[in-house]
């Protein structure tokens, strides 16, 4: 039996851009030191717009349950509370359907 597709969370954050870098810092220590060592966890990038006004979480996880494990655990909630008192935030599930790679080397 075939374990079911990961599930991708893109989370959009709208942010003052004078704050836009302790957002960033904040969202990767909270990744470093909880996130990351969640049962499930497969990876995440950390974006920043060029305007700096928005900053974007791509974290991939192994199911929607592993993800919601992580969001119920104390140690990951002061760090969400601190990013939603500098930042308004939109989050999104979402599954891939299709990848998209470059074409080899020297190929047409």
């Amino acid at each position: 039996m075939n374990a079911p597709p990961p599930v991708t969370l893109i989370n959009v954050f709208t942010v003052n851009p004078a704050r836009q870098d302790e957002l960033v810092d904040l969202l990767a220590r909270a990744t470093e030191a909880s996130v990351r060592h969640a049962a499930g966890f497969i990876s995440a990038r950390l974006h920043r717009s060029l305007d700096g006004t928005r900053v974007v979480m791509y974290a991939q996880w192994q199911s929607r349950e592993a993800y919601q494990a992580m969001r119920g655990d104390p140690g990951s909630q002061p760090y969400l509370e601190r990013a939603l008192a500098m930042a308004s935030f939109e989050p999104g599930m979402y599954e891939v359907v299709q990848t998209f790679l470059p074409t080899a080397p020297g190929r047409a």
